[in-house]
């Protein structure tokens, strides 16, 4: 459990405990006691008589117990902080464990649906193949299944990369800078490329290895980039396959470019690009098969007969 501090930094609930155990009084009486001594001292010096050895001798005992018992409960206090401390690190531990554990498997689940795939595919172009009928279905299905970004491509293309600014080492030059959080790379702004690059001609796109299609989504959320629901990270590569010059003079001619360009300028993203003469893109995640059914109407019901005397 933690709390905050004044300027804003966590606190462990044990570490401020052992501070009020060390601070305050342990018990009220324990005050009162001191301040009654204090008074007795007080009026002894006025009279000219000394306390009794045996009250200096119980106040100085009384003093020790209050100092025994307040060190005993600061060490209780600090076991139990360090004890918290290393349940939070096993537990911690634990769900890093779990969390590698599930990533492999769905590793592997992927690895085995591609492969599935891959022998579907095999299967379904030998049937379609025997016939004249069958080839001219398949060419439909491959050009369909291009635009849906279920096939992996290579070519010639543009490669635009965008990247967190770099944090300024002149605001914090002790502790090695501080990053504005207005100098990240947003879902907005990779949302900007990506439609002016759709709107130069690309043929297809990817970030960082993640394949769009005509459902894939950009979002933001919490400080990560989500590309079809799939965390990406900074530097931000966008691949689009397609003629290099056409792609180039329409993509820095689109006005969404030039929005860019003043957001990269005022808060110091890096903006670059580049042709490349082949780029790979994997294949995007299938489709799910819907199926629609038109609703049927049914006649509309008579209206009613005016009465006679209506």
């Amino acid at each position: 459990m933690t709390s905050l501090l004044r300027g804003g930094g966590p606190r462990s609930m044990g570490a401020s405990l052992l501070d009020q155990v060390l601070a305050e009084t342990l018990d009220p009486a324990y005050a009162q006691a001191a301040e009654a001594r204090a008074a007795r001292e007080k009026a002894a010096a006025a009279t000219g008589r000394p306390l009794s050895p045996v009250r200096r001798r119980w106040g100085s005992l009384a003093v020790a117990l209050t100092m025994a018992v307040a060190g005993v409960l600061a060490a209780v206090t600090y076991d139990q902080a360090a004890v918290g401390a290393q349940g939070r690190e096993k537990v911690r531990e634990a769900l890093i464990s779990d969390i590698t554990q599930g990533a492999e498997t769905t590793d592997a689940l992927a690895d085995e649906l591609d492969r599935l795939r891959t022998q579907l595919s095999a299967a379904r172009d030998d049937a379609l193949t025997a016939t004249a009928e069958g080839q001219r279905t398949l060419q439909e299905l491959s050009d369909a299944e291009l635009a849906a970004a279920v096939l992996p491509v290579t070519g010639p293309g543009l490669l635009v990369t965008l990247a967190n600014a770099e944090p300024d080492a002149d605001a914090d030059p002790v502790g090695g800078g501080t990053e504005d959080p207005r100098g990240r790379v947003r879902d907005g702004d990779l949302q900007l490329v990506v439609n002016a690059l759709w709107a130069s001609g690309a043929e297809a796109v990817s970030i960082n290895g993640q394949r769009l299609g005509p459902t894939t989504a950009i979002r933001f959320a919490g400080e990560a980039v989500l590309v079809d629901f799939r965390p990406v990270t900074n530097p931000y590569l966008v691949s689009a396959i397609g003629d290099p010059d056409t792609l180039r003079s329409r993509f820095l001619g689109s006005p969404e470019v030039g929005a860019l360009a003043v957001i990269s300028e005022s808060f110091g993203l890096r903006f670059e690009f580049a042709q490349e003469d082949e780029l790979s893109l994997p294949a995007g995640s299938s489709l799910e098969l819907r199926s629609a059914t038109p609703v049927s109407q049914e006649p509309a019901a008579p209206a009613p007969e005016p009465s006679p005397g209506g």
